[in-house]
């Protein structure tokens, strides 16, 4: 424990602050309210980078009060530093951007209320220290984004949204709270750095099943496969709470299995399923993506893709570009949001292409094997300048080159032009280099405090395999799929990829009467 509280912790509090005023003038047109909640999140967004400095000056800790599982905690590290600035800054962003986009809403000021009390609970939530202050702060994220989505509380489809979003956020918080149980009684203790040391020295069978749960929340809040549903449908929502949900609270699960990241890697199984099921959730998510036609649609099935895939990077446990992706996509996903309104138009203005060049059989399989080689050579040099990756983040390496193979072959296409051909082979290197670089980054940042990845044993190396021969034989499908799209089976798969094939309503029929849920 550190007597120091972080300078951070301030930033939710301010946030909470500014929505309780806010909450007290609910109504249209709330006078200057609008610009106290900008100016809050901004306040916010400093303290965070406050944080930051107080890391580096005086290095970092957890702070709490309390004894017991009833400890109150707060941890500031790298990982809780990064996160809270970058939700602080996404934060900020949709704040602004809500201040126009809301102004004249019949409830404008109880949304900036619900939206600044949700982003201080996120905050929370990322520098959360102890088992209590987890719980409590996936509980409050929870409610806040139940309340957002029930905006538009008249529209059928938004109270849907809400119950059913309301439905597996509740399961995930049920399976935190019988984890959280489990691991007091397992360690003793109520300190997540504590319970991670612990873990060092193997779990035992308490822990084992808390491990489980946790992946299980994991799944839950990240809107794993068959689970995804929810994520598709909170479109009714105000388009600054789908930018709050895709960039900052949907990696709620990612960063829980981050910051218990050596309790997860000690189990196998866990790691395990992390990479069966984020992979499928990948996969899933990448294919039913290409067959929507509504912009926030098809972004929300990518956000359904990326979380997958962000999950497969934790078992494989590559945690240190697990997290960069959680920048990265989130920084993306808030402005695929918050600019998805002027994409059809500016699709619209661009000036439109000749034809595609199409690639032969001969020319996908040269276009592979080419951009497996390019990757080889640049894995070589960075092995020889800053010294050798492990199997898994090679694995990870070319699951990535292959969704490069397919501009590769475009470009080996027969008819492709000279200059095409050497934009894609300069993009395949491109893409290789700026992994190896990413990589090393990462690890400067947040590699002293996430382990590194096992040594793969049987099981990983089988998992490895799977995950490779998985994405490059969808990759490899894309490539073709302009030979057999004219196909009648084409049409129909077409069909029951762009329903998700029909999950989302199954889980609608057994979940029952969300569709006929009265407004509260």
């Amino acid at each position: 424990m550190t007597s120091l509280p972080p300078l951070s912790l301030a930033a939710p509090l301010v946030l909470l602050a500014a929505a309780a005023f806010a909450l007290a003038r609910p109504g249209r047109r709330p006078g200057g309210l609008p610009r106290l909640a900008e100016a809050a999140a901004l306040a916010a967004l400093a303290l965070a980078g406050a944080g930051v400095v107080q890391l580096i000056a005086a290095g970092g800790g957890t702070f709490g009060i309390g004894r017991g599982a009833g400890l109150l905690a707060i941890r500031l590290d790298a990982v809780s530093a990064t996160m809270a600035l970058l939700v602080a800054f996404v934060g900020w962003v949709v704040v602004r951007y809500a201040r126009s986009y809301l102004d004249g809403d019949a409830r404008e000021g109880a949304f900036h209320g619900l939206l600044l009390a949700t982003l201080g609970a996120v905050l929370l939530l990322v520098q959360a220290g102890s088992l209590a202050v987890l719980v409590l702060a996936f509980l409050a994220v929870g409610a806040g984004l139940r309340l957002l989505l029930l905006h538009y509380r008249e529209r059928p489809e938004a109270r849907r949204a809400a119950a059913k979003f309301a439905l597996v956020w509740g399961a995930g918080d049920a399976a935190l709270v019988v984890a959280a149980g489990l691991l007091w009684a397992a360690f003793g203790t109520a300190d997540l750095a504590r319970i991670s040391a612990a873990a060092a020295g193997g779990l035992p069978p308490a822990a084992q099943l808390a491990v489980g749960f946790l992946v299980l929340a994991a799944l839950l809040k990240t809107a794993a496969f068959p689970l995804h549903g929810w994520l598709t449908e909170v479109m009714e929502a105000p388009t600054p709470v789908s930018a709050l949900l895709h960039a900052g609270i949907i990696n709620g699960g990612g960063f829980l299995m981050i910051r218990l990241a050596d309790l997860v890697q000690a189990s196998t199984g866990a790691m395990a399923a992390l990479v069966m099921l984020g992979g499928l959730t990948a996969l899933f998510g990448a294919a039913v993506m290409l067959t929507q036609s509504a912009v926030k649609t098809s972004l929300a099935w990518s956000t359904v893709s990326q979380m997958g895939f962000m999950l497969l990077q934790c078992g494989l446990g590559l945690w240190t570009l697990a997290l960069l992706h959680i920048v990265a996509h989130s920084l993306y996903k808030a402005h695929a949001f918050l600019g998805s309104g002027t994409a059809v138009a500016a699709v619209n203005a661009i000036r439109k292409p000749g034809p595609v060049a199409i690639p032969g059989r001969g020319a996908v399989v040269r276009s592979f094997a080419l951009a497996l080689l390019l990757y080889a050579a640049v894995a070589a040099g960075f092995a020889v300048a800053v010294g050798g990756k492990s199997a898994q983040a090679l694995a990870l390496g070319a699951i990535l080159i292959f969704g490069v193979a397919y501009l590769v072959a475009q470009g080996m296409a027969d008819a492709a032009p000279r200059d095409l051909s050497r934009r894609t082979f300069a993009a395949s290197a491109g893409v290789a280099v700026a992994y190896f670089g990413f990589h090393v980054l990462a690890e400067a940042l947040w590699g002293a405090g996430l382990p590194a990845p096992p040594a793969p044993g049987a099981l990983e190396w089988a998992l490895i395999v799977l995950a490779l021969g998985s994405f490059g034989l969808v990759a490899l499908a894309q490539a073709l799929f302009p030979h057999w799209a004219h196909h009648p089976a084409s049409a129909g798969l077409r069909v029951h990829l762009a329903n998700g094939f029909y999950l989302n309503a199954l889980l609608d029929r057994v979940i029952g009467g969300l569709r006929t849920a009265k407004p509260l």
